[in-house]
This record gives structure tokens, sequence and C-alpha cells, in this order.
């Protein structure tokens, strides 16, 4: 089902957390709420809309890194049902479309719920006062071509990180609904 994020709720907190990724190494947000913010991600392997942006993800992410913005994505989805997105293909995909973020197991679906996450991507953009000031979309591109797109995420991300805010216009991110347990 496809299916729409919400509008930005500024300055909402990021409540803490603690997941594994699929190496069983954890990770908090406490500890990566970076000086510059963090771009949380819920993503995962099966959507049609991940697969189609994790080139463009991977590249964005890798400059947001390199400017010192942190990033972590975190799957959501019920992969009992959904075995695509099991732990061991998760490490493939990232591995295919080059990550360089760690990509978490949200084994009990209680941080989606918790952020509200809705689809897969889904973007959380904080800053380093761990405040919302992004829930947008990763650019203007969606399915379509991507040659000459605005990398909305990427600019969004480094307003957030030089003055604490994030864009007053933002469009909503679409993508496949997350898959919860019964």
């Amino acid at each position: 089902m496809l299916l729409d994020t919400p509008i930005c709720d500024f300055g909402w907190k990021a409540p803490d957390f603690m997941l594994k990724d699929a190496n069983d190494k954890s990770y908090s947000l406490h500890d990566n709420l970076g000086e510059k913010g963090l771009l949380i991600a819920f993503i995962c392997n099966h959507c049609p809309y991940v697969q189609q942006v994790a080139k463009r993800l991977a590249e964005d992410t890798k400059q947001l890194m390199d400017e010192g913005v942190n990033v972590l994505a975190i799957m959501s989805n019920d992969y009992e049902y959904v075995e695509e997105d099991s732990p061991q293909n998760m490490k493939k995909f990232a591995k295919l479309h080059d990550f360089a973020f760690p990509y978490l197991v949200d084994e009990n679906q209680s941080v989606g719920k918790e952020y509200g996450a809705v689809c897969t991507p889904d973007f959380f953009g904080f800053s380093a006062k761990g405040e919302l000031q992004y829930r947008g979309r990763l650019d203007d591109a969606g399915m379509g071509d991507a040659s000459s797109r605005t990398p909305e995420l990427l600019n969004a991300m480094r307003l957030i990180a030089k003055t604490g805010n994030g864009p007053k216009e933002q469009y909503p991110s679409m993508g496949c609904s997350i898959k919860w347990r019964e």
C-alpha cells in the first residue's frame, strides 16, 4: 500500500533507543546525535521505492557523513512476514548499495511505532538538540529519472547542521507501508 509521510512536527524530541545491526552491534540515538545532527531513515529491502532510491541515498548520506552529520537506518518491518527484509538480507542489501551507515533491526517494532514511521522510506532529520527539523522526501525524482534531481534531504540536513533549523517547505516521502505484526 502506498503511503505519504505526515507533515514535519518541528521541534518534536527524538526518543532514545538501543538497536542492533545485523552483526549484533548496538547503536543508540543518544550516542549518534552528533554536533551537526542526525538523520534516521526507516527503510527496508523489499520496497520498490527504497530499491529505486537506494543508490542516491547511499551517495547523499556519504556526503552528509563526510560533513559531520550522523546517519542511521532502521528496518521495522515484520521480517517473519516478509523474508526479504530479514537481518541476513539486510546485510546483503547494505553491501549491494554500498551503505556507509549502520542499518539497524527494530526487532519488536517499538522504535518504528514510537517515531510514528509510516512507510519506507521515511526520513527523520534531527538537529544536534535532538529536535525534528525534517520529515520529507529524499529528492524530487521519486521513481523517475534522477539525472536533474534536487537533493532535498541532503540540502535540508546541511541547513540543519548549519542553523539547527530545517526548511519550512517540505514534501512528504512516499513508499510502501511498514509491515506491522498482527
